[in-house]
């Protein structure tokens, strides 16, 4: 089931030795279901971890999470900071360590400022308050701070080592699944969806000591990039970007240390850049997407969302590794995985030899309208054009040549066979299929990801409203049919057959080996962009994007890595930045994070203000049962591509 380290591993992958055109159906991955049915995961652990420059050195301490081990800094490096909650990950493991402080102290601080900020819970609309957390087991994560606790009391003693995320307060996206919790992916109609065991990656978590304080709230059905649920963790009256609303959130306004966020088209990276937070997006097979309630199985992956670079390096190196049983994606990594850098490189220029490419041809959407034959940086808003151009400045004087050059005209059908022609590959029950759809929808069918819902319609849980939304969001209605059913969509999706689906692949690796020339070409090593290239909008009445990357999905289509952090702030709101390239570059885009935000802690290192606490927080009814989403920019591929081709117009 392994493939070359250049292609993209689809769900329910051709079976070795197969003709082309002869698919395995329906017999790989759990998917939509895996949360309700209970998919059995296997806790196999990743060997991510680098050998760690001076700060975190190698083989002494506590493993973190597989593969080599490291150590928290020294306890006298560790700068003082005004809040508990402000310390980074690193920072707090070394404090838990010497026991200055304990996880219990630790988590207690942050449900501290769930109550008073987050607002009411289980709210699908804005509370008046953060709203980065639509649930929390307090119980669950208080029991857990105190076997932490004695686990970290253990290790003092000279017994077993711990790792170094033992006791540290994290959150999950709600379409997630963690054992004993609802996960409902943004949607109240999800009410009673619960995980009868731990996704892959909350187990890796578990294994290592974290305490899981509860599900983030996500956009609904993890579908909008903008986000109105939650409030941005720089002004609660702003975007907070999607889908991974409250995990992009959260760790910025201090109400966890870090999180986990799910991304199938920009929902790790959108929050993140909106909120200033850093986050990794990872190759497609880096992380396990067992126990995920799926968008679309070949794009989905999970990744960290964290304050710094290297706190989330760490999370990364513990959750990434093969999960052979639940998700066969994670074969198509390289096995050992390349060791995740959790440390700065020593020297004034530790970016020296790497060539990082601004693309030209990274078309902007702006107001609505796609703006091409333009450079990209001429459509950011004047505080972000300074910010861009200051960090292109940092990361010069850092070493690194900073070079413009072409990238892919995702536009020319020729360069893009996979969105941006026009073709239609087959008509199967009325409706035509496209390249991408013929990836997306056949993939879909292999995670039963209409038919695990139509189960858990009728297994008398959800609420007549709720069914009948479910429908409307998971079916399909076809030509000449007057509602939407489960039925059709499996038909549609089930009907595209191995050669279609076959050809639809063929393109997609087309323009992952086009993609791939324009960087060679060019000698660039990886890419600078800024997904979002102005101030983001107001929650209500404006517009969430005012100025975005229009191909925001093209991370995903290709299966590469991303990273987002701070590079300023505008207007008081976040100004971030993004490095991507080619597949399993994790360590390359990760170090060089890294390396910058040493060199230049001050926009990381930043902390917003506390809204102000309404006297008396009235909670607002959740949104109705008969919106599908939130508006804006989509995070379905199929629904973006429609979007692109709309605006192009």
């Amino acid at each position: 089931m392994g493939q070359e380290h250049g292609e993209v591993a689809e769900a329910g992958e051709r079976v070795a030795g197969a003709r082309p055109g002869t698919l395995s159906r329906r017999s790989l991955i759990g998917g939509a279901g895996a949360t309700a049915a209970g998919t059995a995961l296997a806790m196999t652990f990743g060997s991510g971890v680098a050998d760690a420059a001076p700060a975190v050195k190698p083989n002494t301490a506590a493993s973190a999470g597989g593969g080599a081990t490291v150590t928290p800094p020294a306890l006298k490096s560790v700068p003082h900071r005004s809040r508990l909650v402000d310390y980074e990950i690193f920072e707090l493991a070394a404090l838990l360590r010497a026991g200055k402080v304990s996880s219990v102290e630790l988590t207690r601080a942050y449900l501290d400022r769930i109550k008073k900020l987050n607002g009411p819970f289980e709210t699908y609309a804005n509370n008046g308050l953060y709203n980065a957390f639509v649930r929390i087991d307090e119980a669950g994560a208080l029991a857990a701070a105190k076997a932490a606790d004695q686990r970290l009391a253990a290790a003092r003693r000279g017994h077993a080592q711990v790792p170094l995320l033992c006791g540290i307060p994290m959150g999950i996206k709600d379409s997630v699944g963690i054992k004993g919790l609802t996960a409902q992916d943004g949607s109240p109609a999800f009410a009673g969806n619960v995980a009868l065991q731990d996704a892959t990656v909350v187990g890796r978590l578990r294994e290592a000591g974290v305490v899981l304080l509860g599900s983030t709230i996500c956009s609904a059905f993890s579908g909008s990039i903008t986000g109105t649920f939650a409030g941005n963790a720089w002004n609660i009256d702003h975007v907070p970007g999607g889908s991974s609303q409250g995990s992009g959130v959260a760790p910025v306004a201090r109400l966890a240390a870090a999180c986990i966020g799910e991304e199938t088209g920009g929902s790790i990276i959108m929050p993140s850049a909106a909120n200033g937070a850093t986050g990794i997006k990872p190759s497609l097979g880096t992380v396990s997407i067992a126990g995920l309630m799926p968008l679309s199985p070949g794009y989905d992956v999970l990744g960290p969302i964290s304050r710094s670079a290297r706190d989330s390096a760490l999370i990364l190196a513990t959750i990434l590794g093969r999960d052979p049983v639940n998700d066969p994606q994670t074969l198509s990594a390289p096995d050992p995985f390349p060791q995740i850098p959790l440390s700065p490189r020593s020297g004034r220029t530790p970016l020296r030899g790497l060539r990082i490419g601004i693309p030209q041809t990274d078309w902007m959407n702006v107001g609505g309208t796609i703006k091409t034959g333009v450079s990209p940086q001429s459509t950011y808003g004047a505080g972000h054009v300074a910010a861009f151009n200051r960090l292109v400045g940092q990361l010069k004087s850092l070493g690194a040549q900073v070079v413009e050059f072409p990238g892919l005209d995702m536009t020319d059908p020729a360069q893009n066979p996979y969105f941006a022609s026009s073709d239609v590959l087959a008509t199967v029950d009325g409706s035509p299929v496209s390249p991408s759809a013929a990836v997306v929808n056949a993939n879909r069918y292999e995670v039963r990801y209409a038919a695990a819902v139509a189960d858990f319609c009728a297994s008398g849980t959800p609420s007549d409203d709720s069914v009948a939304l479910l429908t409307s969001q998971y079916g399909r209605r076809a030509p000449g049919e007057s509602a939407a059913s489960f039925a059709s969509a499996d038909r549609f999706n089930g009907g595209i057959s191995g050669a279609v689906r076959y050809e639809g692949e063929q393109r997609r690796r087309k323009l992952i080996a086009n993609y791939t020339k324009a960087l060679h070409d060019h000698g660039v090593d990886f890419m600078l962009v800024m997904s979002i290239g102005d101030v983001v909008g107001l929650r209500s009445g404006g517009t969430g994007f005012p100025v975005f990357r229009a191909y925001y999905q093209v991370p995903n289509a290709l299966g590469w890595p991303m990273v987002s952090f701070p590079a300023g702030y505008v207007q008081g709101m976040a100004a971030s930045a993004q490095f991507w390239g080619p597949r399993f570059a994790e360590a390359d885009i990760t170090q060089a994070m890294i390396d910058y935000q040493a060199h230049f802690p001050e926009y990381h290192n930043a902390a917003p203000a506390d809204p102000t606490v309404p006297p008396a927080t009235v909670r607002p009814k959740s949104r109705a049962l008969t919106a599908a989403q939130e508006e804006g920019p989509s995070n379905d591929p199929i629904l973006g591509e429609a979007q692109v081709r709309k605006a192009l117009r």
